[in-house]
């Protein structure tokens, strides 16, 4: 008696089953039975996995008008499950404006926040929203402010009940960029970040003492600033950082990967990694950390086919290695990664895919390297060009944006959904992470 196997694609592998060759009609029948069963088993791995790609949704198409217009960074995901973010042009002044999707039942709710005018109050938010200790969205512009070097902001709903269709937030300044000569200049890609003590950190890519870029914490205290270039780190940091339990702040410059350590009221910067192309080049985006302090980010170019690269620090014996967990081609990540409960990467490409309009990947069974899968292609009608970091909620659900592209005749960019395709946690409950915060 030999065994056979009968190996049939399926959504990770192939569906094999064994069986026995015999001469005898009821083994025959036997098997065949069998053979069918697993056809028909593989073709419906084969069928879920096509229902699972077709459950790729636009949320939202820009227009241009009061929506907005060209969003660069992704979306932050809210008190249930709401989705807050920013689009850089478009709005009542054409400067950009920040929006919330409300899910209600299968539908969801576009509603605009705020509208940047581009004079004091800022304009052209390259950046996100993130929600702070208060419930409140904080971000920033590139330009605008009196001195048209950008601003940090705050939004809050207003105190009254509004009878309005646009019911906007009122606008605080926190900061004005560019007033004094040791201030920075041009917050770019920042979604800002808090501490414990709400205390608020971001970068700006240029200013600063040597005019190559700061970082900058601002709190109850005052702010601090350090500003690159006075040493042998990069320059010219693009987007924003993240901190560990300890404070320490991690984040990208135009050529590396730096760490900053208080001391004395200061900072010493460490740079974790310096790009030399074959290890990437020209990261554009912030970094995550997971609970054993990795560091996972992006760059556009470099890596072994030059069009961008997804990579590792890992803490070791006081520093950190790095590694290259997958090298693309036909991808230039300019965004950064979202991780998932069972550790597999989610980000966008913006060029390559099937139809050249970019792509979302996933990355899974990162050991030393990673498996990639492409989740969607983009066609031009339901996005192009996705720039900003990717975010999943507590559900496992997958949430984006594109620069261009979308139904409207502008091409002015989508909010999108894949829902369910990340792990999540088996003792969380569905929405708890995004309880923390209150704004509504």
């Amino acid at each position: 008696m030999c065994q056979h196997a009968l190996s049939i694609p399926g959504m990770t592998g192939y569906v094999k089953y064994l069986f026995a060759s015999s001469t005898s009609t009821s083994t025959r029948g036997f098997n065949m039975f069998a053979i069918t069963v697993a056809i028909v088993f593989a073709l419906t791995l084969l069928t879920t996995q096509a229902m699972q790609a077709q459950a790729f949704r636009v949320l939202h198409n820009f227009t241009g008008g009061a929506d907005g217009a060209n969003p660069y960074a992704g979306v932050t995901v809210g008190p249930s499950g709401v989705l807050y973010g920013t689009a850089s042009r478009g709005g009542a002044y054409y400067n950009g404006t920040v929006f919330k999707l409300s899910r209600v039942n299968s539908s969801w709710i576009f509603s605009p926040l705020y509208p940047f005018t581009g004079n004091y109050d800022g304009g052209v938010p390259y950046g996100g929203v993130v929600i702070g200790p208060n419930g409140a969205l904080y971000g920033t512009t590139f330009y605008g402010g009196a001195l048209n070097y950008g601003v940090m902001f705050e939004l809050r709903p207003s105190a009254t009940f509004c009878r309005s269709v646009l019911c906007y937030w009122n606008e605080t300044i926190l900061q004005t960029f560019g007033q004094f000569q040791v201030d920075g200049e041009y917050p770019q890609y920042v979604n800002l970040a808090f501490d414990q003590a709400g205390n608020i950190y971001g970068t700006t890519l240029s200013g600063g003492l040597y005019d190559f870029g700061t970082m900058f914490e601002l709190g109850s205290g005052g702010e601090t600033i350090y500003a690159f270039g006075s040493g042998g780190g990069g320059v010219y940091p693009p987007a924003g950082v993240v901190l560990d339990t300890t404070g320490n702040v991690y984040g990208t410059t135009n050529s590396g990967v730096y760490q900053l350590m208080p001391s004395d009221g200061g900072w010493v910067e460490n740079v974790l990694v310096n790009f030399n192309g074959a290890n990437g080049d020209y990261p554009q985006d912030s970094l995550i950390i997971d609970d054993s302090g990795n560091l996972y980010g992006t760059t556009v170019l470099g890596g072994q086919n030059g069009d961008g690269v997804v990579f590792r620090l890992a803490p070791s014996g006081g520093g950190f290695t790095y590694s290259v967990l997958y090298s693309f081609s036909a991808c230039e990540p300019h965004g950064g990664v979202a991780m998932d409960a069972a550790g597999n990467l989610f980000g966008v490409c913006q060029t390559g895919g099937a139809n050249g309009d970019g792509w979302i990947f996933e990355l899974t069974n990162c050991g030393e390297t990673c498996g990639v899968v492409d989740l969607h292609d983009f066609s031009g009608s339901d996005g192009s060009g996705p720039l900003g970091a990717p975010v999943l909620d507590a559900n496992g659900n997958l949430y984006g944006t594109t620069l261009s592209g979308g139904t409207v005749t502008c091409g002015c960019g989508v909010v999108w959904e894949i829902p369910g395709v990340g792990a999540v946690h088996s003792t969380e409950t569905p929405g708890s992470a995004a309880e923390q915060p209150k704004a509504q």
